[in-house]
């Protein structure tokens, strides 16, 4: 647990008192998203542990393949499972869930198209959807600044991991909840998934083991979510530092084609910053975004809706100081983006 404190935040009659104690919540949160939290004293060792045991199962399920026990750690059944989970847990899960459905509000889902993504979500062990997208809304909003929870500009490896092993009082997750997801908070079906979270997690490792034995576990859990949450988090890295640069925004985010294609999209970067509230990431016809392949197919069978399919020359370029001014459309009259220039 954290080692920072908690202010009180009981409810004062004095409305200065209420908006210098949002106030003060709010620096408060930010502040435990700096580098300089992450100290012997304060290491989230769970999150830690997991990550070894994950990293540690990939090693042996692709280490093994070169050995006499590969028959007993690799079939090719558990390799599909791998590719499709992967597919199903980054593309439906992540990418198009937690990201463009839930942080930015680029679509709306009805069942059972949302609970299937909320589950893919959790089964990709990247955190609860309230959580998930509390911390991106941050992100967006302090990009590349102190307050950032995942900025390169404190490390490569801090923006790519390392800040996913910071310790953090739990007390404070309510507070991050209100400030930054007011909207979800009020979604029952967020708090099912919020509680459901690490039961959902053990039980896909179990019901692969029973499915499969070894090869399906070391397959379709550890290396499965290993190159999951790397192909994440080269977003939060890689595309701060490398690629070229389509939009002027005040972050170093850029467009990298290999994190796109592992990412289902999510490469194009500099365009998501540019335009965070479109459906779609890629601005240019070889641009591919797979995921938003797939919300389109949603659309079409009726089960996504008030998607934001607008393309960038219809509305400005937007770098909300509010995380949650970038949830509101902006006009529909045609403005001319900013002038590109390549990094």
């Amino acid at each position: 647990m954290s080692s920072i404190s908690v202010p009180n935040t009981a409810p004062s009659n004095d409305r200065s008192d209420w908006r210098k104690t949002k106030s003060d919540e709010r620096d408060l949160l930010l502040s435990t998203f700096g580098s300089e939290n992450l100290h012997w004293g304060n290491v989230d060792w769970a999150i830690v542990g997991w990550m070894f045991l994950m990293h540690v199962g990939a090693l042996v399920a692709i280490g093994g393949l070169f050995t006499s026990y590969r028959a007993a750690i690799f079939n090719w059944q558990s390799f599909g499972v791998m590719v499709f989970l992967h597919w199903f847990t980054c593309s439906v899960g992540v990418t198009m869930t937690l990201h463009r459905y839930l942080s930015h509000r680029s679509l709306k889902l009805k069942n059972p198209s949302k609970f299937i993504g909320l589950l893919a979500a959790i089964v990709s062990g990247e955190g609860t959807p309230l959580h998930w997208a509390a911390v991106h809304r941050i992100h967006h909003q302090k990009s590349d600044q102190p307050g950032d929870p995942h900025s390169p500009n404190e490390g490569d490896w801090w923006s790519h991991i390392l800040w996913t092993f910071t310790g953090r009082d739990s007390r404070l997750r309510p507070m991050m909840y209100r400030h930054f997801v007011p909207d979800l908070v009020q979604d029952k079906m967020m708090w099912f998934f919020e509680k459901a979270f690490t039961p959902v997690l053990f039980g896909t490792g179990i019901v692969l083991y029973l499915i499969g034995g070894w090869p399906m576990l070391l397959w379709g859990m550890c290396v499965r979510m290993v190159f999951a949450y790397h192909s994440t988090w080269f977003v939060n890295s890689a595309t701060h530092m490398w690629g070229y640069r389509t939009y002027e925004t005040t972050d170093r985010s850029r467009n990298l084609w290999w994190v796109a294609l592992f990412a289902y999209g999510e490469g194009w970067h500099n365009n998501h910053h540019a335009y965070p509230r479109l459906a779609r990431a890629g601005h240019k016809w070889w641009e591919v975004d797979p995921t938003w392949m797939l919300i389109s197919f949603l659309r079409l069978i009726g089960q996504a809706y008030d998607v934001d399919d607008r393309l960038p020359e219809d509305l400005p370029v937007t770098k909300a100081s509010d995380p949650l001014q970038q949830l509101r459309k902006p006009p529909t009259t045609r403005i001319t983006p900013s002038k590109p220039y390549s990094a």
